[in-house]
C-alpha cells in the first residue's frame, strides 16, 4: 500500500485550489446526478471532470441512448413502453426533450430505449449543474489521494493551472473506473477473473433515407435475421472487416441521422482488451475508428436507404463497457438479478438484460415482465468511511454488472449516493452507517419509484 504520511506531506509542496463538503469526481450520468442532488441538498459540491463537458460514456463515449428506464415485455410490439425508473433519471430526460434532444421510446428486442443528441446532452447537464449551485472544473483529474487511516482528505488534482489540491467531508467517486478508490489503494477487481466487456466505438450516419430503414428494419432497433447472415458473410468472405453481426441501429432526433452501434473491438490476438491499460486503450481508439468506417462502407453498399449515408460523427473516446469493479459492503450477484431481487436497501429498479460484449458474440439475456433493485451497498467500499461510488464501477458479480452498468440506473445510483452524502454529513457518520430506510424515502419525495 501507498506510504500515506509521504503523500499527506507533499500536500504542503502544492496549494489548495477550495475545499467542499463533497467532491465528485467524473461528469457521467451518475456524477451529474450526484452534483446536481448533493447541491440541491444544502452541500456545498465541486465536480471535477477530464473533458471540457459532461456526459461520460452517454457522450464522450457516444453511447447515444438512455437505457434501462422501462420494463422488459413479452409481445414488445403491442404493447406500450412501460417505465418504471423515474427520479434524476426522468428529470434529465424531460430536460432532453423539452430541448428537442431525445426521441419517444423505441423497441430495443423486448424492451424500449430512448435516443439523444449528444450536444444537448452536454448543454442539459450544463444548465442543471450551474442551476443547482454546483462549481465545475472541467479540463481537470485526479492524480492522488490524501488518505488519513479510513478517510480521504483531499485529493491532487491536475489542470493547466498545474497541480493543486481539492480538501472535502466526502468524496463521490463516479469516474466509472472507481479511480478514487484505487489510489486509496482498496480492493478491486475486474470482471469475471480479469475478463471484462469489449469496449465499442458508436458512431452516427447522416442522409439515410428514414422510410426504407423502417421498411427493412421494422419497429425493432436490432437488425433483422437477414442482415446478421449478411454480416456474417461478409466478414467470413474477408469482403468487410465487420466481426459484429448482430448490430444495432437506432434513430436519434435528427432527421435523417442513425445511431450506429456495430463494432466489436478485440486485440490482435482475439483477446479481450483492458481500456485501463493505455496500451490496449489506444488499441481500441484506432482500430475502432477503422472498424466503424468498414461498418459504414457494409451499409452503404449493401443496405437500402443508405446508399448516400455521411459518417458524420465518432466519439471522442471509445465506448467504455467495463472496468474496475469495487469490493464493498455488498456485492450484486449475477443470481439476485436473475431472480429479480428487491432488498430493503434497493437504490434504483431495472429491467435491463443481462447484455453481454464478450468473445465473438453479443449475448442477451431478457428479465421478463420483472425487475430487480440494486443494493444500497455495492456502493459503499469496505475499506474507506467517506468514499461511496456511482455508476459502472459499483461492486457487482460479473454478468450483474452487464446488466446494472446503463445509464438510467447510473443517474439513480447517483441520485443515490448524493442523499446519502447528505446523510452522512449531517449526522457524521461513516457511509456504511446511512439508514437506508431514511434514504430511500427521501429518493421517493424527489420522484424515485422505490
Amino acid at each position: 500500500m501507498k506510504n500515506w504520511k509521504e503523500t499527506a506531506l507533499a500536500e504542503t509542496a502544492s496549494p489548495v485550489l477550495a475545499e467542499a463538503d463533497v467532491v465528485v469526481c467524473g461528469g457521467g450520468p451518475s456524477g451529474v446526478a450526484a452534483a446536481v442532488m448533493s447541491a440541491r441538498n444544502g452541500l456545498k459540491t465541486i465536480l471535477i471532470e477530464k473533458n471540457g463537458f459532461c456526459g461520460g460514456g452517454a457522450v464522450a463515449g457516444l453511447s447515444g441512448t438512455i437505457c434501462g428506464l422501462f420494463l422488459t415485455q413479452d409481445d414488445i410490439e403491442n404493447k406500450n413502453a412501460k417505465q418504471i425508473v423515474f427520479g434524476f433519471a426522468e428529470e434529465f430526460r424531460a430536460r432532453l426533450l423539452a430541448k428537442g434532444g431525445a426521441t419517444a421510446p423505441q423497441i430495443y428486442g423486448n424492451t424500449h430505449v430512448v435516443t439523444f443528441d449528444p450536444l444537448i446532452w452536454r448543454e442539459a447537464a450544463d444548465d442543471l449543474l450551474e442551476e443547482s449551485g454546483v462549481q465545475c472544473l472541467y479540463h481537470t483529474y485526479m492524480t492522488e489521494v490524501v488518505r488519513d487511516g479510513d478517510d480521504i482528505t483531499a485529493i491532487r488534482v491536475e489542470s493547466k493551472a498545474g497541480s493543486t489540491f481539492l480538501k472535502a467531508k466526502a468524496f463521490i467517486d463516479t469516474s466509472g473506473d472507481a479511480a478514487l478508490v484505487t489510489k486509496a489503494g482498496c480492493e478491486y477487481s475486474f470482471g469475471d477473473n480479469g475478463a471484462i466487456q469489449n469496449p465499442t466505438m458508436i458512431f452516427r450516419l447522416s442522409d439515410v433515407v428514414e422510410s426504407d430503414f423502417y421498411d427493412y428494419f421494422g419497429k425493432n432497433t436490432i437488425c433483422p435475421p437477414d442482415m446478421i447472415e449478411q454480416l456474417k458473410t461478409a466478414f467470413e468472405s474477408r469482403e468487410y472487416d465487420t466481426p459484429r453481426n448482430k448490430v444495432w441501429v437506432f434513430p436519434t432526433p435528427q432527421k435523417g441521422v442513425f445511431l450506429m452501434n456495430c463494432t466489436r473491438l478485440a486485440g490482435q490476438d482475439n483477446r479481450l482488451l483492458n481500456v485501463v491499460d493505455p496500451a490496449d486503450f489506444t488499441y481500441a481508439e484506432v482500430y475502432g475508428r477503422r472498424q466503424a468506417r468498414e461498418y459504414h462502407r457494409f451499409f452503404k453498399d449493401k443496405i437500402k436507404g443508405f446508399e448516400e449515408s455521411q459518417l458524420i460523427d465518432m466519439p471522442p473516446e471509445v465506448g467504455i463497457r467495463q472496468t474496475r469493479t469495487i469490493s464493498g459492503e455488498s456485492t450484486l450477484t449475477n443470481e439476485q438479478v436473475a431472480n429479480c431481487d428487491k432488498p430493503e436497501d434497493g437504490v434504483v429498479r431495472s429491467s435491463w438484460p443481462i447484455e453481454m460484449h464478450a468473445g465473438e458474440k453479443s449475448k442477451l439475456h431478457w428479465l421478463m415482465e420483472d425487475y430487480y433493485e440494486v443494493p444500497y451497498g455495492t456502493l459503499v467500499p469496505k475499506e474507506l468511511d467517506n468514499v461511496i461510488v456511482a455508476g459502472r464501477c459499483l461492486s457487482a458479480e460479473h454478468e450483474a454488472l452487464a446488466s446494472a452498468r446503463v445509464t438510467a440506473q447510473c443517474f439513480e445510483l447517483g441520485h443515490a449516493a448524493a442523499v446519502a452524502t447528505k446523510q452522512k454529513i449531517e449526522k457524521a457518520i461513516n457511509y456504511r452507517d446511512v439508514d437506508t430506510k431514511e434514504l430511500r424515502k427521501a429518493m421517493r419525495a424527489a420522484g424515485s419509484a422505490l
